[in-house]
This record gives structure tokens, C-alpha cells and sequence, in this order.
């Protein structure tokens, strides 16, 4: 990384009081979810698109014999 990026990242982990590893650990795992999301978000859409039907929460409780 550049001294302008690490200046940038540590000035970022000493405004939230954390330190350089921790910054760049939480924004990692902050990625991985992001894109672990995504992933599924699209495999969903994929799903849904196959079949657009949607149920109300009551035909889903009627469905399935829910009481409130």
C-alpha cells in the first residue's frame, strides 16, 4: 500500500479507536459478508424468477394451519 493509504487507514482505525489489524479485519469480514449476501440474494431472484408466485401472510397461515 501506498504511505498515503496507510496514512488514510490509520488515521480511520484511531478515529474509531481500533487498531490497523482490527480496521482491516472488520473490513474484510464486512466484504465477505457483502458478497456472501449477494450471492444469495441473487440465487433467490434466480429462484423467484423461475416462479413469481407470492402468498400473503394469511394464505401462508392457512396454508399451513398457523394460529395467531
Amino acid at each position: 500500500m501506498t504511505a498515503e493509504e496507510r496514512r488514510i487507514a490509520e488515521q480511520y482505525a484511531k478515529l474509531h479507536r481500533m487498531s490497523l489489524a482490527e480496521a482491516f479485519r472488520r473490513a474484510l469480514f464486512e466484504k465477505i459478508e457483502n458478497e456472501y449476501d449477494t450471492f444469495f440474494a441473487e440465487e433467490a431472484y434466480a429462484e423467484y424468477s423461475k416462479d413469481p408466485t407470492t402468498y400473503s401472510l394469511d394464505e401462508v397461515k392457512e396454508m399451513f394451519d398457523i394460529e395467531d
